[in-house]
């Protein structure tokens, strides 16, 4: 698959209106099911007590995984190391002929969906039946599961009912009750006629040798007790060092899976037991085979970024969290799907795979809030489009861009002066919306802001100033307020100059590089992050105050990473990390002198999250306390936590995609009913203003700035 197909199958996801509704539907439930799971529970604790435990284990894989094999044999278990996905299929395709055994049951395995072991089976004439009604569900369907825990939460209950109709040759009504209980009459016969079970594992405990399953049906423990032999398909990353380390993970993995305190089924294995044959022979003891599958893992544990992926569980938070995965289903990654799938799917099945599908992350950084084990999936993305642009190359495009353009910061600047001049074509009644050429993807679905005839920079002149200063700060004011919203350079200065602030605007600034760090190219946003930092510390200031959450992020956390290895720069880049704020923070911190230079705000408004500043700054109650503070009416979005869609050139790449995530944002809006939005992030205004929004939309600063009284 190529970019542009990638694109064709994101235009058909989004044309299955049903898939979107359903994950939707079930995400928008999840976040409120899921606090209210970890109501008692202090989730912080529990994942960095997890995220120790993972991490221990990747860090001694081979110790673990022999001392596994020792306890288990001793416990009547035969252990098989399969280094790749041929060696297991292979050691479970030997067995059931050495047995004589045609038929099996499953139980849910992404283990045996990764190295695709039902094809494997079934074009060597043995019969393989899932029997998680899900995945049966899509086994029926001739499809693979969209999901690591609800393989069929893409479809409805009328195409359930119809692959049902289909398997059982008469009328199956979509009626829920009647579908499972068909289910459940059809799967019986072959859980007493089946003479070998398969089972995955969520996890292996070392110092045992027990196999931990957890289920939410009876056909986990159906499956690996009646057939005469079972076999495990376990990951070496399930691997944990002590008996006393399942109890963190079997607290979370429930709650952030599906938002449940405990799953129906806990289920541990530990050696063979007796049983009963299809034939009603009693087996002293059955056969326990257990797989501990390598495929990669073991080449992702010792590299030193993406061992961090080893900490999984998979609880597939971050699919359900995920406003990309919402809309496309497992269109994102293969057959690990998500931001953790993209990252596994690398390592495991296809690198080439992952490399294109990591180009639909939006970047939002929701997922690595909600993962069991705080593992910073954005940050594993960006490495990995960073290596598939080192495998691949960047478009010429691309290069040019980063290379050639944003590093020159004159020809940068006057590249968008020109621009300002020649516009006047395409901008009608203030707005753009059409676009020439390669840019035409930049106005589809939406109407853009025109660029500024004169950028903020060349408006500090007329800019008020404190008479008696009380301090000075350095504004770094970004592209899109530099040179599209001047308006919001003007707001933030008057706003601080009512403080008793002095602002400098540092004229050697330039693109923050967030665009070139997304782009994969690191070398440019450190190139980037010199002059910027060059810029800004020559400025003197104490504070350096943004109005964009994205180059907040840029200066605080990015530059520090992608200076880490000069010498010479990167303690540069930490004093200067050190001293930046987003605008809104800095404000409520200083709330005092602002107050009462303000008069009352007296309007219902609705308050929009910038993913980064609610992400990655961590800083979206700022905002609202300082609006509440200046006598705003707060009203809360429902759902509050929704993406707007933009994503920088996410929105390019993908413009249908993008306005599918705006119109749940706008028609979040709707309901909120409020006068105005408020926002922080002057991405996300040019997203929403520009989407048709009903309501006015407005940056806090601009908010605050008009209700400045006459300073005496």
């Amino acid at each position: 698959m190529s970019k542009a197909s990638l694109r064709e199958a994101v235009r058909d996801a989004l044309g299955r209106k049903s898939v979107a509704c359903a994950l939707t539907r079930f995400a928008d439930n999840y976040v409120v099911a899921r606090e209210q799971a970890y109501q008692v529970k202090d989730f912080e604790s529990l994942r960095r007590e997890v995220a120790r435990i993972k991490g221990e284990a990747a860090s001694r894989l081979e110790e673990l995984a022999a001392q596994f094999t020792r306890e288990a044999t001793r416990r009547g278990a035969v252990v098989f190391r399969a280094q790749t996905a041929a060696d297991a299929c292979h050691y479970i395709a030997r067995l059931a002929a050495s047995k004589g055994i045609k038929s099996i049951v499953k139980s849910k395995s992404m283990a045996s969906e990764e190295i695709h072991l039902n094809r494997y089976l079934e074009e060597r004439g043995l019969e393989v039946v899932e029997t998680d009604l899900g995945e049966w569900i899509i086994q029926l369907a001739c499809q693979r599961p969209s999901h690591m825990v609800m393989p069929a939460i893409h479809m409805s209950r009328h195409e359930v009912a119809e692959v049902f109709s289909r398997e059982v040759g008469e009328r199956v009504e979509p009626e829920i009750p009647r579908m499972v209980g068909l289910a459940r009459r059809e799967l019986r016969k072959k859980f007493l006629s089946a003479w070998m079970g398969i089972s995955g594992g969520n996890i292996a405990v070392a110092e045992t040798g027990t196999v931990v399953m957890v289920t939410n049906e009876g056909n986990g423990r159906l499956t690996t007790t009646l057939p005469p032999v079972h076999v495990v398909i376990v990951g070496l990353e399930k691997l944990v060092p002590r008996f006393e380390d399942v109890a963190p993970i079997l607290e979370v993995l429930p709650r952030s899976a599906t938002a449940q305190p405990i799953t129906s089924y806990v289920t541990m294995i530990t050696g063979a037991v007796p049983c009963v044959d299809p034939q009603g022979n009693y087996l002293p003891r059955k056969e326990l085979h257990i797989i501990l599958l390598d495929n990669g893992r073991t080449r992702m544990a010792a590299d030193p970024v993406f061992r961090e992926a080893l900490l999984c569980v998979r609880c597939a938070a971050c699919l359900n969290v995920c406003p990309v995965y919402q809309q496309v289903g497992g269109l994102f990654g293969d057959v690990y799907t998500g931001a953790i799938g993209t990252v596994l799917s690398a390592f495991f099945t296809d690198f080439t795979k992952a490399a294109l599908a990591q180009h639909l992350c939006l970047g939002c950084q929701r997922c690595r809030e909600y993962c069991s084990a705080g593992i910073d999936l954005p940050g594993l993305i960006a490495e990995l489009r960073r290596r598939a642009v080192e495998k691949n190359g960047a478009a010429h495009v691309e290069r040019l861009i980063f290379e050639k353009v944003l590093p020159r910061r004159r020809l940068f600047h006057g590249l968008l002066k020109a621009a300002a001049r020649l516009q006047g074509p395409w901008a009608k009644e203030g707005r753009i919306r059409h676009l020439p050429l390669f840019l035409a993807g930049l106005a589809e679905g939406r109407s853009l802001p025109p660029l500024a005839a004169v950028p903020f920079r060349d408006r500090l002149e007329g800019l008020p100033r404190p008479a008696r200063p009380k301090d000075t700060v350095a504004f770094f004011s970004g592209c899109l307020v530099d040179f599209v919203y001047p308006g919001i350079g003007e707001a933030v200065c008057r706003v601080l100059a009512a403080m008793g602030w002095e602002v400098k605007h540092p004229e050697g600034q330039t693109c923050c590089g967030f665009p070139a760090r997304q782009a994969g190219m690191p070398k440019s946003l450190a190139e980037l992050a010199r002059q910027n930092l060059a810029a800004l510390l020559e400025a003197g200031a104490e504070r350096i105050i943004t109005a964009c959450p994205t180059c907040a992020e840029a200066l605080k956390c990015l530059y520090p990473e992608a200076l880490a290895g000069d010498a010479a720069w990167l303690p540069r880049a930490e004093a200067c990390a050190a001293k930046v704020t987003d605008f809104s923070t800095f404000v409520w911190e200083h709330k005092d002198e602002l107050l009462p230079h303000l008069a009352p705000l007296g309007r219902k408004i609705a308050y929009h999250d910038s993913c980064h500043l609610k992400y990655a700054l961590k800083a979206d109650l700022a905002p609202r306390r300082l609006l509440a503070a200046a006598q705003a009416e707060l009203v809360e979005m429902t759902p509050r936590e929704l993406c707007c869609g933009f994503g920088g050139t996410f929105a390019l790449k993908f413009p249908e995609l993008s306005r599918a995530l705006l119109e749940r944002k706008l028609e979040a809006i709707r309901r909120a009913g409020a006068d105005l939005v408020a926002l922080d992030c002057p991405g996300c205004l040019l997203q929403i203003e520009g989407g048709g929004v009903e309501k006015t939309v407005k940056h806090t600063a601009e908010i605050l700035a008009e209700k400045l009284r006459r300073l005496p």
